[in-house]
């Protein structure tokens, strides 16, 4: 099925249901749509960044709700909900800074408020705590290695795979 336009995209994401490959093209698709000029940084690049002693590791901003936070998050993150105001972010402009959230989307939009304000190294992770945890990479619990991430409704969970996915609430109980 070829679809022509963004927002024909964005209606087939939400009646598809998720298929690990062509979902996450079409949501990778939406993110670089509506956040063009956000930089991103692949988990493989921010894995050896964070690895390499020799480099000064950036700001991790977890982009999710308190309750997704909880059940696991990327060492040294500072949580961020989503909604809150870029003022909130005490930090030098020129400071390097990573946001993540479940896919992407929503961090995605909090590093374009915070290029808005100023800031000139953010940097969007590219599929995610999602994509961090479904490549076996580690992730805490609030300082304890955690195996299971919050997958915020049914239909995104179904982008974590399976053996990652919390069994919780969801944040948006519609889907």
């Amino acid at each position: 099925m070829k679809i022509a336009t963004a927002a024909g995209m964005v209606i087939f994401l939400w009646c598809a249901p998720p298929a690990e490959g062509f979902s996450w093209t079409l949501v990778n698709a939406k993110i670089r749509h509506d956040f063009p000029n956000v930089n991103r940084i692949t988990t493989s690049e921010l894995a050896a960044w964070l690895g390499d002693r020799k480099r000064t590791a950036p700001l991790l901003l977890d982009v999710r709700t308190l309750p997704e936070f909880e059940v696991s998050h990327l060492a040294n993150a500072q949580h961020v909900e989503p909604d809150s105001a870029v003022s909130a972010i005490r930090r030098p402009k020129d400071q390097p800074i990573v946001t993540y959230c479940s896919v992407g989307y929503r961090s995605g939009q909090f590093a374009q408020k915070l290029q808005a304000a100023g800031f000139t190294k953010v940097m969007n992770l590219d599929g995610s705590i999602f994509r961090w945890a479904n490549e076996g990479r580690p992730i805490l619990r609030g300082d304890r290695a955690a195996e299971k991430v919050h997958p915020y409704n049914r239909t995104w969970g179904l982008l974590l795979e399976k053996k990652y996915r919390a069994a919780v609430t969801p944040i948006d109980p519609k889907s």
